[in-house]
């Protein structure tokens, strides 16, 4: 699936998955009180494809997913339900903790 980035991260002996629309990497978006900011290092990663994506998330994990491209995916795929997806300045986002 070319446009999403993948960066893994370890937290208190818990992996953490950022998955990021490639095209909105490294901007802000605010609304009112709520505030999606993509400018840091939390959700640089690589670019990966649709079975590398899917064989991290087979594995218990905390899932963060940013952008239309990302969370068509991960509903797609039943990792998200829809009615689980808030919007901030129309950008999708949705977490979620995964377990095998």
């Amino acid at each position: 699936m070319a446009g999403i980035v993948m960066a893994v991260h370890k937290s208190f002996g818990k992996r953490v998955v950022a998955l990021c629309d490639k095209d909105i990497l490294g901007k802000k978006f605010e609304e009112g009180r709520l505030q999606l900011d993509l400018t840091g290092n939390f959700y640089k990663g690589i670019e990966c494809g649709e079975e590398e994506i899917l064989e991290e998330l087979s594995r218990d994990c905390f899932l963060n997913a940013v952008g239309k491209k990302t969370i068509d995916f991960c509903v797609k795929n039943g990792i998200v339900m829809k009615e689980n997806i808030l919007k901030i300045s129309g950008i999708p986002h949705a977490e979620a903790m995964l377990t095998a």
